[in-house]
């Protein structure tokens, strides 16, 4: 029968065995998250310390929930130690330490998360300065509590090394690594050695090879390498059971030997050692044991990596290096262990590439000349087994397949390594000779559609292109001689498509040989009529490079180009489409000018018609995203055609073709308002217009202003802020050609914008509109760069940083990043430099600007009104909500803040943290930061309020780390709801 106190701690744990039984069972969605809120309360409430040890005590406990109850005990110790008085913690270890030689046998993950609890009291508990000499005496005489010392050293120094997640100063952690690891690290290597001399089976213990890698950073490593411990993990590299874990720490032994002139002498002890691994290299891949064979060649990848400046410097004595990597390249049948080789072929490359290591690069070319061979052998299809009558090479295995042309390209990048060091035209013409023996061999049996061993062609065309790249324009050796080849090529699919895309990849080349341009073009042009889809594709890719690239070449046959434009834009899909526009618009953009318009209406005409049509009987999705994709055509000519035209010009060639469109696209957008992709490409569309025509845009103004605030005011949506802003950018500066009334009423025109998202924000909640704040705050900042004066004195300004203050909540970044960067630059005009500088047109200079006091003393009356709801918000972003790239321009924000208000600042600033949920933060810290802020400030000296943004940034950072999660919700701290009353 059961004590009564054993009865009570059940009673105190059953609900959470009941949360947890929840989670793992087929309830509902509602009682799995209301007991996934219950553990959360749980794991942050201070009754956890008891519960989590007497559920690990209790033999009625599941698995399940014994390593939820380590897991919790780990985060209490982590996050929660300031709850324990001082005195409870030499308990607190032996209970642990009971615990510990209790789960010796497992489960291993409780064990596990147990060895880090108590790695984590050892960094905390301070005035414990015996730690390994009590854990190896409590646990280290039983054989069956061993596991439990060799799981604490190899979580201990892990633990130390992420110390900044516990609340110790950057002194206390700094001593106690030095007690816990420097000054017990001659004592572990001791241990592990004995440990390791004591059985055959301990020698070969995964556990001791994970210790070793543990403490490889923390003992000199020439103390390892000449201890009887290196041979140790060579034995164990020929071990079923220790060969991951030696393969790892072999590898972070390499890592360390990285600096090569400070190990100089540990790389010679250990260089005889890895040579005596080669003949596994052959010996695993003739077993087809891919497992071992992967091992082995990480071993030797990793060595050549952290060598590879040696190798540079003594290429012969380390030829035998490089060679076994490369014979790993080449049995590696299964193509799983080449990755890991990829890497030592890069560094390789960038240092025997430069003139210093000239003759290492001679002594190497043999090696990355067979390299080449061995990836362009890999870079094959796999072929079908005879007999089979399946046309799929992966047997339906699409994940297979994705990974297989993931991978071609990134052998494609070695094939680029390759090219500088042993020659661009010698790689080329590896690929030409693999090309001629397919033809010699097989060319008289391709026949159409039906192309023997087509592996053996594509491989080479791919290759081809992989290299694209490296090929300088005047290559006349090779090119010359495989242009013609590849347009002549039998019809596959994928033989045509790499040819395709390997043509692509020449059109800079072809640009300086004019003579191979018409072969070539007939070549792709022809591929928009094949009937496989991603040739086509291909086909539009390639249209693209070569219009873009010979566009000098092409823009005497605009007419023949229109005419094959209008035929094939209809059949293609969006992506190609857009594509086979960027290609027209490369070549009407070397137009004449007096011609722009005739060519640009001639090209566009048939897209705008089709829209019309279009746009007339669309009522399905798929139908109104077709109009967006045709949307987008007219606005990738608008971006690449811009011609110049002098200001003074009475217009613009292409605005006066705009003019004649903006009519059909303020229909549509009207028409379409509510549905998001339509209204984008059309704000889109227009603001390029904008900022390709600038001031010839002007005639349309008054018209696409109108639209504008009707598109925003009809459908909340941000596009329409985001074109406003373009028009902000343009016209805000007078000028001899933009006069002071066109600026007077752009100012006008976005209070009358800003109106209407105040009045947004006012009626929906902040998380259904992070685009719409994003887009507003983005150009409120461009405003207030032209506008500071009107801006700051305006009565929209406090409901401005009311809505700010209120976008904050975000979780989103790119809102969040713009709302911050606008307050910065708001709170920037408090101070006597205006934050902008103005250039001089006379001689070019930039000079500052003194910022009138009345706009400074607007400023300050703007914080005083606003600061403690900007403290607040900021501050408790930092804590709990923020991305991380959003910390600096938060504490950019506060920083600001103090500068200008200092004393008010800090008062906000300890009013904030005083409201933290109770428990979430020792009294002495929050007394800590407070007493430092003020000392800052009290003091005077040059720079403080830097130091306080510092340690605001520690504070918050120190904060989130124990306090992931925000403690039974934010309480008293959460965001008021904006309200605007404009």
């Amino acid at each position: 029968m059961a004590t009564a106190a054993t009865m009570n701690s059940q009673q105190a744990f059953a609900p959470v065995l009941s949360a947890l039984a929840t989670m793992s069972s087929t309830a509902d969605r509602n009682s799995k998250g209301q007991a996934h809120e219950y553990l959360e309360r749980f794991q942050k409430s201070e009754e956890a310390w008891n519960s989590t040890f007497a559920i690990l005590q209790s033999p009625q406990a599941t698995d399940e929930a014994k390593l939820f109850a380590a897991t919790t005990l780990k985060g209490k110790i982590i996050f929660d130690f300031h709850q324990l008085p001082r005195e409870a913690l030499p308990q607190l270890r032996d209970t642990m330490l009971s615990l510990l030689a209790t789960y010796a046998k497992g489960p291993k993950p409780v064990r596990t998360q147990l060895s880090v609890s108590l790695a984590n009291l050892a960094i905390q508990m301070l005035e414990w300065k015996d730690v390994l000499q009590t854990v190896v005496s409590r646990l280290g005489n039983d054989a069956s509590s061993i596991a439990c010392v060799l799981e604490f050293l190899h979580v201990l120094p892990e633990e130390v090394t992420e110390g900044r997640k516990i609340n110790l100063t950057e002194d206390e952690l700094r001593d106690r690594t030095g007690e816990l690891l420097e000054q017990n690290a001659e004592q572990v290597i001791q241990l592990l050695t004995q440990y390791a001399q004591s059985s055959p089976a301990a020698a070969k213990n995964p556990q001791l090879m994970e210790c070793i890698t543990s403490w490889i950073r923390e003992v000199p490593l020439v103390a390892i390498v000449q201890s009887p411990l290196m041979d140790v993990v060579m034995g164990a590299l020929q071990s079923d059971t220790s060969f991951d874990s030696a393969v790892e720490c072999m590898c972070a032994i390499f890592k360390e030997t990285r600096d090569v002139d400070e190990n100089v002498e540990t790389i010679k002890a250990l260089y005889p050692r890895l040579a005596s691994l080669r003949p596994r290299i052959s010996q695993s891949a003739g077993q087809e044991d891919w497992e071992t064979f992967k091992g082995v060649t990480r071993v030797f990848a990793e060595a050549g990596e952290a060598w590879c400046v040696l190798v540079a410097r003594q290429a012969q004595q380390f030829r035998a290096l490089v060679e076994s990597v490369l014979e790993c390249c080449m049995r590696d049948n299964e193509r799983e262990a080449l990755s890991q080789t990829f890497n030592f072929w890069y560094e390789l490359k960038q240092y025997i590439t430069l003139d210093r290591y000239m003759q290492a690069r001679i002594q190497f070319v043999d090696v990355y000349s067979k390299l080449v061979d061995i990836m362009i052998g890999h870079l094959q299809y796999p072929t079908l087994e005879a007999g089979s009558t399946s046309t799929d090479l992966f047997e339906g295995d699409r994940e297979a397949e994705d990974k297989f042309r993931e991978f071609r390209h990134q052998m494609g990048d070695v094939l680029k390594d390759c090219c500088q060091v042993i020659g661009v035209s010698d790689c080329l013409q590896k690929s030409h000779v693999l090309i001629e023996q397919w033809v010699s061999q097989y060319g008289a049996q391709a026949q159409q559609g039906q192309v023997p061993h087509w592996q053996q062609l594509e491989a080479p065309l791919f290759s081809m292109r992989a290299m694209g790249r490296m090929v300088p324009k005047d290559e006349n050796i090779m090119l010359p001689r495989l242009i013609p080849l590849i347009v002549q090529i039998p019809d596959q699919e994928k033989v045509r498509f790499q040819a395709v895309m390997a043509l692509g990849r020449y059109t800079e080349w072809t640009a300086e040989h004019p003579e191979t341009l018409q072969d070539q073009l007939n070549f792709i042009m022809a591929a928009f009529q094949h009937p496989s889809k991603e040739v086509v594709k291909a086909a539009a890719l390639s249209f693209r490079f070569f219009c873009s690239d010979c566009a000098e070449l092409l823009k005497g046959f605009m007419t023949q180009l229109q005419v094959f434009y209008e035929q094939v834009i209809g059949t293609l899909p969006s992506s190609s489409q857009e594509e086979v526009t960027e290609g027209i618009a490369a070549v009407l953009a070397k137009q004449p000018l007096d011609t722009v318009y005739a060519s640009m209406k001639a090209s566009l005409d048939p897209v705008v018609k089709r829209l019309m049509t279009m746009a007339d009987t669309a009522t399905e999705k798929e139908q109104k995203l077709a109009i967006a994709d045709h949307l987008n055509l007219i606005t990738i000519v608008i971006q690449e055609v811009r011609p110049y035209v002098e200001p003074s010009a009475p217009s613009h060639p292409c605005v006066e073709y705009c003019k004649e469109i903006f009519p059909i696209l303020s229909a549509i957008c009207e028409n379409f308002v509510t549905f998001t992709p339509i209204a984008e490409r059309i704000c889109r569309c227009w603001r390029h217009m904008v900022l390709s025509y600038r001031l010839h845009i002007a005639p349309l103004l008054p018209q696409l202003a109108e639209k504008l605030a009707a598109g925003f005011e009809g459908s909340r949506q941000g596009c329409f802020l985001w074109a406003t802003d373009s028009i902000v950018r343009e016209f805000s500066d007078s000028s001899q050609y933009i006069p002071a009334s066109t600026v007077a009423a752009i100012y006008t025109f976005y209070e009358q914008q800003a109106t209407t998202f105040l009045r947004t924000l006012n009626d929906l909640a902040p998380e259904e509109l992070p685009d719409v704040i994003e887009d507003f705050f983005r150009m409120t900042a461009d405003v207030l760069l032209y506008h500071p004066n009107s801006l700051l004195t305006s009565p929209l300004i406090p409901s401005i940083l009311a809505a700010a203050s209120t976008s904050l909540t975000l979780l989103k970044e790119e809102p969040l990043i713009a709302t911050l960067h606008f307050l910065r630059d708001v709170l920037a005009y408090g101070h006597p430099d205006v934050p902008s500088s103005q250039f001089n047109d006379q001689d070019g200079s930039y000079t500052n600007r003194t910022n009138p006091a009345a706009t400074q003393q607007a400023v300050k009356q703007l914080i005083l009104a606003s600061g403690e709801g900007l403290t607040q918000r900021c501050l408790t972003g930092m804590m709990y909500t923020f991305p991380a790239d959003c910390f600096p321009d938060a504490s950019g924000v506060l920083l600001a803040l103090f500068q200008l208000v200092p004393q008010p600042t800090a008062e906000w600033t300890a009013k904030t943290v005083g409201l933290l949920p109770p428990g979430s933060i020792a009294p002495q810290e929050r007394e800590r930061l407070l007493r430092n802020i003020r000392q800052r400030l009290e003091g005077g000296e040059a720079g403080g309020e830097r130091k306080i943004r510092v340690l605001l940034q520690d504070f918050t950072n120190g904060y989130r780390r124990r306090n992931v999660a925000p403690r039974e919700g934010l309480g008293r701290l959460e965001a008021t709801r904006f309200r605007f009353a404009g």
